[in-house]
């Protein structure tokens, strides 16, 4: 009998200051360290994408936020690739030297990665984001959402690409003292919020993968930069990690009487690594009604304050995502992790 494959979901939120993931790909250690004690893990581009730094591994899936929480509904599956073929699209606002030097870093990924990145388009118009901090989580707005729904369906029904990477223009506000505390290892992410609401646009009206990489004039050195923040600080653009998750990303399976031997549903998720205290997104409401394991990741703090007690979650509460490690090894090895304990109860009599 064929064994199962053990199923993994590493969620860190976006824009939220997570201590471990919320700077630039400071959470893909954790995730390289979780997928070689998993057969399949399933995570967000904020856990993978590192700017101009990324790794690539064959059981390890790019999922964007909201396709992800279908995902966990049970609504959508996904079905693995060798390949997509990727379409970019620039936002008009991009200035000409900027708009250049990102299309150059795509050209490069297709000469020296090899990646199917097959046509780019301009928007009819700017898209004119604007970004917001509410209650210490970073948020934004799109003023020309329509620009650039149009330009996804025309890479989409032209150029068939099975996958979109969008680079807008965001904000300038080198002076910010948000911005020194995030180059610092110390603030939010001004600018994650923002790209969720892109990405998600994309995929909730097209249903294909989708990732962000923003548009921005480069800072000056700052000799006190902290290793967390430094990946962003490579170069004139962060769209390599995007173009490399979005080339294997899984695409949505909408029907499941069109299931196939490799796709991958909800029910099929062994467990759920989050951190303790940002318990209330979708994703996690709804693996915490399966037979998921929810382990939750106290050293990970956030600037949310919901845990799975105040949900009526049940969750496996641990230190470090070493100890959740040691938790996914004991499940994969169908082993009760109390035993590997002093703790391990003697049984209990039913009257």
């Amino acid at each position: 009998m064929t064994k199962p494959l053990f199923t993994a979901v590493l969620i860190v939120p976006t824009g939220i200051g997570a201590t471990i993931g919320g700077y630039a790909g400071d959470a893909l250690p954790v995730a390289r360290a979780i997928s070689q004690v998993c057969d399949r893990l399933i995570t967000h581009p904020n856990v993978l994408n590192g700017a101009q730094l990324y790794w690539s591994e064959d059981h390890i899936s790019y999922v964007e936020g909201f396709g992800l929480d279908q995902f966990a509904q049970g609504n959508w599956g996904l079905r693995p690739v060798s390949q997509n073929r990727v379409g970019l699209i620039l936002d008009a606002g991009i200035e000409s030297e900027l708009l250049l030097r990102h299309i150059q870093a795509a050209e490069a990924t297709k000469a020296t990665l090899g990646l199917n990145i097959s046509d780019y388009i301009i928007t009819d118009a700017p898209l004119q984001v604007a970004l917001q901090n509410t209650s210490g989580a970073s948020w934004g707005t799109i003023g020309n959402t329509a620009s650039l729904l149009r330009a996804a369906e025309k890479l989409i029904s032209q150029a068939k690409v099975g996958a979109i990477a969008v680079v807008a223009r965001f904000p300038d506000d080198p002076e910010s003292q948000a911005l020194a505390d995030y180059r610092h290892g110390k603030g939010i992410d001004q600018l994650a919020g923002a790209e969720a609401v892109i990405s998600h646009l994309i995929v909730r009206n097209f249903k294909i993968p989708c990732a962000h990489a923003p548009a921005l004039s480069p800072l000056p050195v700052d000799p006190d930069l902290s290793p967390r923040a430094a990946a962003e600080e490579l170069g004139y653009t962060f769209l390599p990690c995007v173009l490399v998750g979005l080339s294997r990303a899984p695409q949505f399976i909408l029907n499941r009487n069109k299931t196939i031997s490799t796709d991958i549903w909800s029910e099929q998720i062994d467990a759920l690594i989050i951190p303790a205290n940002a318990c209330g997104g979708c994703a996690v409401l709804s693996l915490s009604d399966s037979n998921t394991k929810i382990i939750v990741v106290e050293e990970n703090t956030t600037a949310l304050n919901v845990t799975p007690e105040m949900l009526g979650i049940k969750a496996i509460k641990v230190k470090s995502y070493l100890e959740a490690i040691g938790y996914l090894v004991a499940f994969r090895a169908g082993i009760n992790p109390n035993s590997l304990t002093q703790n391990s109860a003697s049984l209990n009599l039913l009257r």
